[in-house]
């Protein structure tokens, strides 16, 4: 099991990303407030990892904060609910909001993550709202080819957590200012769509 990489971030496009330890490249899928506060490439980086094997596939999963990670594996122990969602739940809210959203008892704002529905929310809600407090205390191929503008990147990101290319497309349009990096347009579209 990984439970820990420490090495130089060599390659981030939202979800991806890569780290070389020791000469090794690591591929991550990490969620979006992991690549909100990611060093410059360059750097070096230290992630909380978590190793998830299926029968066709084998992943790993980065996060800057062990709290993220928690998070992570508990929303997967709700039934319907896997790595893509949760990681689409900590790219559209914090660990401490999602925990003020479930002690809330707030389906309709959590309905607004992609890929959770209603009943999703609230089976969420009832499952984990005795352990908010805990929580807030405590297979794609990379491309070479892929946008180097800020705002394209930040669409293709907004698609790889599950918001169809039009609504994406929308969503950056309305976000973007000028000068924003991705990593910015994505924060404020993702924040928007939680209003």
């Amino acid at each position: 099991m990984i439970g820990r990489l420490r090495g130089i971030l060599s390659h981030k496009q939202p979800p991806w990303l890569i780290i070389d330890v020791g000469g090794v490249g690591y591929e991550l899928e990490a969620p979006m407030s992991t690549f909100y506060d990611l060093p410059e490439l360059g750097r070096e980086v230290s992630l909380f990892t978590h190793y998830a094997q299926k029968e066709d596939s084998v992943s790993l999963y980065g996060f800057l904060r062990e709290s993220e990670r928690r998070l992570f594996r508990d929303v997967q122990k709700v039934s319907g609910i896997g790595a893509k969602i949760a990681l689409a739940i900590l790219s559209g809210v914090s660990v401490d909001e999602f925990a003020r959203l479930l002690q809330a008892g707030d389906v309709t704002a959590l309905t607004r993550v992609p890929g959770i529905g209603k009943k999703t929310a609230e089976r969420l809600v009832v499952e984990l709202r005795d352990r908010a407090a805990d929580l807030a205390g405590g297979g794609v191929t990379l491309s070479a080819g892929v946008p180097a503008d800020p705002q394209s990147e930040a669409t293709v990101a907004l698609q790889q957590l599950g918001y169809k290319p039009a609504e994406a497309a929308r969503m950056v349009r309305d976000a973007a200012a000028a000068g924003d990096d991705a990593a910015l347009i994505i924060r404020k579209a993702l924040q928007s769509a939680l209003r």
